[in-house]
């Protein structure tokens, strides 16, 4: 079953077929997608890697975190679920 794995301290320059290249070193890579932000479209310098295994997704953790890239030191663990945000008021509290 596949592993998903959070990344961050990537360069900002990073694209997402560079991320999956450098997984690829560790084993078969699902999916890799660096999260953007939505306002400048600029990369927030994390993404998130899916390896085809636990094995592998262990071998990533070992290969990459604390480890420098391109300048950076990399954070690589495995990713949690998603926690819900709470809905944001942007009418100041008012509601009418």
């Amino acid at each position: 079953m596949a592993k998903k794995l959070y990344v961050g301290g990537l360069p900002y320059a990073t694209t997402e077929d560079q991320l999956k290249d450098l997984f690829a070193q560790a084993g078969t890579v699902e999916s890799g997608i660096i999260i953007m932000d939505k306002m400048t479209g600029r990369s927030k310098g994390f993404g998130f890697v899916e390896m085809s295994s636990d094995e592998e997704a262990s071998k990533a953790i070992e290969m990459f975190d604390k480890k420098e890239y391109e300048g950076r030191t990399l954070t690589v663990n495995e990713a949690r679920p998603m926690e819900p945000r709470p809905k944001r008021d942007f009418n100041g509290g008012n509601r009418y």
